[in-house]
């Protein structure tokens, strides 16, 4: 099968996950879950395929352009959700994060997405790109899980259900915050040097990743050192990826910088 194929059949799966996790949020039972858990599953496995697929066909990373970097972050999406929910039992999220999941994959579908294969430019040819884009994409993708945690919490009614949110987004950005430290700033800095001699340039793009650091660092320090939970620790997480978003979309289309390329 070609790209297009699986990547029309992932969708497809993804839509299937959402409507029988939309079932569960409105029937509670749990069966329902159960089988979105299972589409969103089959879905990330073609989704895996397709992108595999993508990086034999052009021969570089599957995430140089929107098209293939919205590929590669929704399925991120929804690796950070399997592993969430398998470790914490909140299959409740899952009919947002798996439209989140739908949003990405059509906007890459679109005709305003181009899809054609092409050479890379120089700054592109280097393994730091498959370090860089990879871990910082994994790390905004348990922002993006923490994102819908706290928007829940903010909206839940049920002390033990905020309890319980407040848990889990503290323990996505936990896990999403290292990763993108680690590829958003470190191996960016790293790869930066090596492609144009510096380490920092103040790029827009360079410029919105330290702000989305700052305010996912905040959130960690406000908790861990002053003890800040729940609706603060919220809003936070919210703001943060937003930062986030503007960071991926935002400067892309509305900053020219050294990233513009991408």
């Amino acid at each position: 099968m070609t790209e297009s194929t699986i990547f029309l059949l992932t969708f497809i799966l993804y839509i299937i996950s959402a409507f029988f996790y939309l079932a569960f949020l409105f029937s509670k039972k749990p069966g329902r879950a159960k089988i979105g858990s299972v589409m969103a599953v089959i879905g990330l496995v073609l989704h895996t395929a397709a992108l595999i697929v993508r990086t034999v066909e052009s021969g570089h990373a599957p995430f140089t352009n929107m098209y293939e970097s919205l590929s590669f972050l929704a399925w991120a999406s929804v690796l950070a959700f399997i592993i969430i929910d398998k470790k914490f039992g909140i299959p409740r999220i899952g009919p947002y994060l798996m439209l989140i999941a739908i949003g990405l994959v059509a906007l890459a579908s679109s005709p305003l997405m181009p899809k054609d294969v092409t050479p890379l430019v120089p700054a592109l040819q280097s393994y730091w790109l498959w370090l860089h884009v990879s871990v910082t994409l994994l790390g905004e993708a348990f922002f993006a899980v923490a994102f819908i945690t706290s928007l829940m919490y903010l909206t839940a009614k049920e002390p033990e259900k905020k309890e319980r949110m407040d848990s889990v987004s503290y323990r996505c950005v936990a896990v999403g915050f290292p990763l993108f430290t680690l590829g958003g700033l470190v191996f960016g800095m790293v790869w930066a040097y090596k492609a144009w001699g510096t380490y920092w340039s103040w790029d827009p793009k360079e410029v919105w990743s330290l702000i989305t650091w700052i305010v996912f660092a905040l959130y960690l320090h406000t908790r861990i050192v002053m003890g800040w939970k729940g609706k603060r620790s919220a809003i936070i997480a919210i703001i943060g990826f937003l930062a986030a978003l503007f960071t991926y979309f935002g400067v892309n289309y509305l900053l020219a910088g050294l990233h513009s390329y991408a």
